[in-house]
């Protein structure tokens, strides 16, 4: 079972959302690891952490040009789609922009003279904790200046393959890093708040989601604030409402200090219990093992 936790918008409650729905999985028994996606700015260790279990560095092949060998063809420049090489054939001018550079290998290939090898660049890291005997926490962090945190959002996901539950801590809006998240996903959970820039960022998720065939249910977080267009939308179009989280200072208390709301309060842990099992049945409906 793949769950994403995602948003169109930062700031909507992603993290409060998964690492409760984390809690909720391991207190029942469940086999599970949460994998904070959000590679730029991890911060599901602030909530929940653990024992370090392994680390591991993801890494990308850079091409290397030979001077020496390259007929500055500018075949490798035409190749590459992410305009990584500058060649310059009159004046003989040829380099790789590293930072540009998606490790694709089109250069590879399309350099005719041999002139073309590769070498490693470290662009984040993978790090495992234990969070008890049979739950896991997956962070993955990328190196700073590194443009795309794809490669590893990817790793990390590889990292809970043989993880029965995994709860994906995506990374807001509806870009590469949310697409690299969510495309191994069998349910969504998008997080929302009831204002027009919430209402607004839903409807690009939405979209974005139903392109992908994925399915997917909406958390609306602060409620009681902004209007009640969200609501509207999801009765209109018949979008499955998961919860509501109200706008309340108690919520923001535990929130700050770095706590677990469905630790501290009880209402909370059985309102992630019975979402954990929402998603599970609906998940097993889809696939047909229950009809």
């Amino acid at each position: 079972m793949r769950v994403a936790v995602a948003s169109g918008k930062g700031g909507t409650g992603k993290t409060l959302v998964s690492t409760n729905l984390f809690w909720a999985a391991q207190k029942a028994g469940q086999e599970v690891s949460i994998i904070d996606c959000d590679a730029e700015e991890p911060n599901v260790v602030e909530f929940v952490s653990g024992e370090e279990i392994s680390t591991k560095l993801v890494k990308q092949k850079i091409p290397v040009i030979d001077t020496n060998l390259c007929t500055y063809c500018n075949k490798c420049r035409e190749y590459c789609n992410y305009n990584a090489i500058i060649c310059l054939p009159p004046v003989k001018f040829i380099q790789v922009i590293e930072e540009l550079c998606h490790d694709c290998g089109a250069c590879f290939v399309a350099c005719e003279a041999k002139a073309i090898s590769e070498k490693d660049k470290t662009i984040g890291k993978i790090s495992e904790k234990g969070y008890n005997m049979h739950a896991r926490v997956i962070e993955g962090c990328t190196e700073v200046g590194v443009f795309s945190s794809v490669p590893v959002i990817k790793e990390s996901i590889k990292q809970a393959a043989n993880a029965p539950c995994a709860i994906f801590d995506s990374p807001p809006g509806i870009s590469c890093p949310f697409i690299a998240t969510v495309e191994s996903s069998d349910f969504v959970v998008l997080v929302t708040e009831p204002t027009h820039f919430g209402l607004n960022d839903l409807l690009l998720s939405v979209e974005t989601l139903e392109y992908l065939g994925k399915p997917f249910g909406v958390i609306i977080n602060r409620a009681g604030i902004g209007n009640s267009d969200v609501y509207n939308w999801l009765k209109n179009n018949k979008v499955p409402l998961l919860m509501e989280i109200p706008f309340d200072r108690e919520i923001a208390r535990v929130y700050s200090e770095g706590k677990l709301i469905a630790e501290e309060l009880p209402l909370y842990a059985t309102l992630f219990s019975q979402l954990m099992n929402t998603i599970e049945k609906t998940i097993k409906q889809q696939s047909g093992y229950i009809q």
